[in-house]
């Protein structure tokens, strides 16, 4: 059996916690440090997600459609990724 990719593995719960910061400074902090130093690293977490669970050989394009929805998507992909994983075959 094939684990997804370690680099998704810690990209997807961080691109969706970042974005509850994201959202919670916009809704009651209004801080422009926080936006300025969360955002990007928003920005890169998705990105990561979207291109290494597009490298996934196991990755359907519903998975890799699931991958581009911002926030949650990181986070399904790696759920459904998980749940298809197939017995590995050599030969």
């Amino acid at each position: 059996m094939r684990r997804p990719d370690r680099l998704l593995r810690v990209c997807a719960p961080l691109e969706l916690a970042t974005l509850a910061v994201l959202l919670t400074n916009l809704g009651a902090l209004h801080l422009q440090a926080v936006a300025a130093a969360v955002g990007p690293l928003h920005g890169c977490a998705y990105l990561i997600v979207v291109l290494t669970t597009a490298r996934e050989p196991n990755a359907d394009r519903t998975t890799i459609a699931l991958s581009a929805v911002p926030g949650v998507g990181g986070v399904l992909a790696l759920r459904r990724l998980t749940a298809n994983r197939t017995p590995f075959r050599n030969g």
